[in-house]
C-alpha cells in the first residue's frame, strides 16, 4: 500500500469517526423548551402510573390514577402544541430569575466573607448604599421618605 493510499484511509476513517461523534452529540442535545416539558411530564405520568400499581393499594386507586394521569395528558398535549413559543419564553425567563438569584447571592456572599466590613471606596455600590441609608429615620420602614406629590 502507498503512502497516499494510507493516507487517504486514514483521513476516510478519521471522517466517519468525526460524523458518528457528531451523530451521538446531536442525539444528547436537548429539544426544544416544549418538547423537554413533554418529556418531562410523560416521564412523571410514567411513574405515578407505574408506582401506583401496587397491589396493597387497590386495582380501583390504580385505574382512578392512569384516568387522571390520561385526562392530564388530554390537556397538557394541545397546550404544548398549540404554544411552543410559550415554553421558550419560560425557560428564558426562568434563566433570567437564575441569573438574577446568582448575583444576589454572589454580592451577598462578598459582603459576607469581607466580615460585614465597610465598603471599599473603589465600590460604586457603596455611594449608592450610603446616600439611601442617610435620607430615612429608623421608624420610616425601607422607603426613601421623600414626599410623593399625587397631583
Amino acid at each position: 500500500m502507498s503512502d497516499s493510499d494510507a493516507w487517504a484511509k486514514a483521513c476516510a476513517e478519521d471522517l466517519e469517526a468525526e460524523k458518528a461523534r457528531r451523530r451521538a452529540q446531536r442525539a444528547t442535545e436537548p429539544g426544544s423548551p416544549a418538547e423537554e416539558f413533554r418529556k418531562l411530564f410523560e416521564a412523571v405520568a410514567d411513574k405515578v402510573s407505574g408506582g401506583l400499581g401496587n397491589p396493597l393499594l387497590g386495582g380501583q386507586a390504580a385505574q382512578t390514577v392512569q384516568q387522571l394521569v390520561n385526562q392530564a395528558k388530554a390537556v397538557v398535549e394541545p397546550v404544548i402544541e398549540r404554544n411552543p413559543q410559550v415554553f421558550d419564553h419560560l425557560a428564558a425567563a426562568g434563566s433570567e430569575l437564575l441569573a438574577a438569584y446568582r448575583s444576589a447571592v454572589e454580592g451577598h456572599e462578598s459582603r459576607w466573607t469581607r466580615g460585614g466590613a465597610v465598603p471599599d471606596a473603589d465600590d460604586p455600590r457603596r455611594d449608592a448604599d450610603a446616600s439611601h441609608e442617610d435620607d430615612r429615620k429608623d421608624d420610616e420602614g425601607p422607603g426613601t421618605g421623600q414626599h410623593i406629590d399625587l397631583d
